[in-house]
């Protein structure tokens, strides 16, 4: 037996987006180190992990962040032995700022250090043009207000960063229900190995050109 709460960790093998991602979706983990009970290794690096998006929402245009939910149901050992599994992420590492919640829910990363730089270039901007134009400190106040207006028109109308995990990234599961497996398929002599994948590049949150 494989108790509940024990701890997997896992490699993505294809990226899911909110962009895109619709409930239903398939996802395909696996396992990055041997689970051992009592000296016994009983799930060797390099098991195949598969699931399913259950949730996937869009980030909002004026607040909400992106949020993907994920279950995985499946898992092939080496020998090809299979079994049905019920955990959800504790954690992930995507190269972003995609954190976990308490319901196994990844969400997405906040955009609002580039926001208020937005505003604060369009504010700047129109400052400028207003100044240049009017000749006068009362049109270098209506241009900043003006270009202010602009920058938040571009913040509210566009998208926060949608929530993201790029092939490669690592996702600790937890098992929800304990795994019982059968003793006399499970009799491994080496801790498996898994698959060199590359784990995911740091990115920075990007807010979406597209309010749809």
């Amino acid at each position: 037996m494989v108790p509940s709460g024990t701890h997997i960790p896992l490699v993505l093998h294809n990226a899911i987006s909110t962009r895109s991602a619709r409930p239903g979706d398939p996802v395909y983990f696996e396992t990055l180190y041997p689970v051992m009970i009592d000296g016994k290794v009983v799930i060797p690096a390099g098991s195949y992990v598969s699931g399913e998006v259950t949730e996937s929402k869009r980030p909002g245009r004026v607040k909400g962040r992106g949020e993907l939910a994920i279950k995985m149901t499946n898992m092939i050992l080496p020998n090809a032995y299979q079994v049905n599994m019920n955990a959800t992420p504790t954690g992930a590492g995507t190269g972003g700022g995609e954190t976990t919640n308490s319901e196994g829910v990844i969400v997405g990363d906040s955009d609002k250090k580039d926001d208020a730089a937005t505003i604060a270039k369009t504010t700047a901007a129109g400052a400028g043009i207003g100044g240049v134009t009017a000749r006068s400190p009362a049109g270098a106040g209506i241009g900043a207000a003006a270009g202010a207006a602009v920058g938040l028109a571009a913040v509210l109308l566009t998208r926060g960063p949608d929530a993201e995990l790029p092939r490669g990234s690592t996702v600790e599961a937890v098992i929800n229900r304990s795994l019982y497996l059968d003793a006399d398929k499970i009799t491994f002599t080496s801790p498996g190995k898994a698959s060199d994948l590359p784990g995911p590049p740091n990115r920075e949150p990007v807010r979406s050109t597209s309010p749809f």
